[in-house]
């Protein structure tokens, strides 16, 4: 099972995203362990995940959480975040994990 996190300010504006996320994995029969955290309580535990996905409202952070791990991280678009596109949030993440 591929491990997904997603990065925010505090753990809580992700939430929406990783309810539509999971969703659209359980409907297509993908297994993947999809949560959100807040950054400081992320970083400890950063290389435990096989992706990590950083929110917009957080991109700054984006080379701070790289330096932390040879796996892949990116900041989710905002288009996508925003909206709470869970169907392109996984596909992003399937590209990240080299699916």
């Amino acid at each position: 099972m591929k491990k997904i996190l997603l990065v925010c300010s505090a753990g809580m504006s992700t939430s929406m995203l990783v309810k539509k996320m999971n969703d659209y994995a359980m409907m297509n029969g993908l297994e993947y362990e999809i949560k959100a955290l807040g950054m400081a309580e992320a970083k400890p535990y950063i290389k435990e995940w096989d992706i990590i996905m950083v929110g917009p409202q957080v991109s700054y952070v984006l080379k701070d959480l790289q330096s932390l791990t040879t796996n892949p991280v990116e900041v989710i678009p905002s288009n996508i975040y925003a909206l709470g596109k869970g169907a392109e949030a996984i596909k992003m993440a399937q590209r990240m994990l080299g699916e």
